[in-house]
């Protein structure tokens, strides 16, 4: 039987319950400063006096500053689920689009600097791991429709193949190769044909 769909762009939400008009404002708010001062000037401090929101009120919400920005990040990012009716393909062009969307905005500056945070913060590296899980889920969509076309093995969860990826688009960003014309078909080539030898 099929693993059922994953349902694309989900989010959980973090941390407790949030007032949406205090969580909009907050989320504007380090936006904008994350725009204006960059990763070095934003802190909760300032997101809190500029969204006239309480410090409790954010760390409630958002139980780091890594929580926050990949939140911040998430904003940014509007990354279409290509079908272009060939696995191969679809994959190539969501890891193309997100490269992209690195490459030419903020966005792959505030990853970077959520990851290194991660390696020294023990709450930074649990939204990190909370939303390694998500992106794991959402891009297991791409694998779910090659398992309905019948190209993917029935055996194959999606989530876990999304794992490698998810490893892969994070290779590529922490090692600076954004751009790299024809890295992206050769080694998505490997991912979905395989190592291993077949009769």
């Amino acid at each position: 039987m099929m693993p059922e769909p994953p349902p694309p762009n989900a989010r959980r939400s973090i941390g407790a319950q949030r007032n949406p008009a205090s969580a909009e404002a907050i989320l504007s708010a380090a936006e904008a400063l994350l725009s204006e001062e960059g990763y070095g000037g934003f802190s909760i401090e300032k997101v809190a006096r500029r969204a006239r929101a309480g410090k409790p009120t954010i760390y409630k919400w958002w139980p780091s500053k890594a929580a926050l920005l990949l939140d911040v990040y998430q904003r940014q990012k509007s990354i279409e689920m290509p079908d272009t009716g060939r696995l191969e393909d679809d994959i190539i062009q969501f890891i193309d689009a997100i490269l992209t969307h690195w490459r030419e905005t903020p966005a792959g500056t505030i990853f970077r600097s959520v990851v290194a945070e991660a390696q020294s913060d023990e709450t930074a590296g649990a939204a990190l791991s909370d939303f390694a899980t998500e992106r794991e889920a959402d891009t297991g969509f791409l694998i779910w429709r090659g398992l309905e076309r019948r190209e993917v093995r029935d055996d194959i969860r999606p989530a876990e193949a999304a794992r490698w990826i998810v490893a892969y688009l994070w290779y590529r960003l922490l090692t600076g190769q954004l751009a790299a014309p024809g890295m992206t078909r050769a080694d998505v080539r490997i991912l979905v044909g395989g190592l291993e030898r077949r009769p």
